[in-house]
């Protein structure tokens, strides 16, 4: 079987679904991705529906949050509670009293922040292909392919190629195609000779970097999300029509959809390091 080196570029962290979260330098990989990863969310106490950039008619300033941990988390222990820089400048820790209060009127709706999903719990999500018609806005269920009670779109982890990033700018020379705007967990570097949407090919696959083996499971669709405005990257609709460039069959949706970077599962736990070696075989 051929075997390709790669290499580890950047590590992510998002402590509170749909918030911006930490760069690493490591991180422990357990069952459950990457530790810490998603393991607090905002639950909307009109509808009971979590928090999701998915929605930004909704939500549109939740990108503007950012959410990191007070210390590092710790395998088998639970979650530190976390500090939010909110859109005004102001941070708040998630485990103070009126915290809850604060992200309520920072949202302007009332929101409770909770550290484990209900049972079917389910988020809001905006189809712009659909824009004014009643199929808008859908229900969509959390951690299909995760654990349960994680709030975790789908799958636990979400892997990203330089080689993407590259072919997308190509398609696009005026965007700015930049690595959060698809909130990966892990960047792997491509040699050069390495072009166009290698992760097509990965499907199937086995990653291994610092002894942590990752089975790659299937392409990464994409909503809304990475055309939103965050932080200095302004909204641009155009990014979803140069993802729609790379269309291919997701085998859990059943059907070919523009997708760009693949989910994995966590087969052999364990640390790994920005700048590691990657190999996929």
């Amino acid at each position: 079987m051929p075997v390709t080196t790669l290499s580890l570029a950047s590590l992510w962290r998002y402590p509170i679904k749909s918030m911006m979260g930490e760069e690493l330098n490591s991180a422990t990989l357990t069952n459950n991705g990457v530790l810490g990863d998603r393991s607090y969310a905002l639950l909307d106490s009109e509808t009971d529906k979590i928090v999701s950039a998915k929605n930004p008619k909704k939500w549109p300033e939740i990108f503007s949050f950012h959410a990191r941990y007070i210390e590092a988390p710790v395998l088998d222990k639970e979650m530190p509670p976390v500090w939010v820089t909110l859109p005004d400048g102001n941070i708040i820790r998630s485990d103070q009293p009126d915290a809850e209060q604060l992200l309520s009127i920072a949202l302007k709706r009332t929101v409770s922040l909770r550290n484990k999903a209900a049972q079917h719990a389910s988020l809001e999500q905006y189809w712009p292909e659909y824009e004014g018609e009643n199929t808008e806005i859908s229900n969509e269920n959390l951690s299909v392919a995760a654990a349960e009670g994680s709030f975790f779109d789908y799958a636990c982890l979400h892997i990203l190629t330089t080689a993407s990033l590259t072919q997308l700018q190509q398609l696009y020379p005026g965007g700015r195609l930049e690595t959060r705007r698809f909130r990966p967990n892990l960047v792997i570097t491509t040699p050069p000779e390495q072009t166009g949407f290698v992760e097509n090919d990965w499907v199937g696959k086995t990653l291994t970097i610092d002894g942590v083996k990752l089975l790659i499971t299937d392409p990464c669709p994409r909503c809304v999300m990475p055309s939103l405005a965050q932080g200095d990257l302004a909204k641009d609709a155009k990014i979803l029509r140069t993802i729609a460039q790379n269309t291919v069959l997701v085998p859990f949706a059943g059907k070919a959809l523009p997708s760009v970077g693949v989910y994995a599962k966590v087969i052999q736990a364990g640390v790994i390091r920005r700048g590691s070696r990657v190999v996929i075989e």
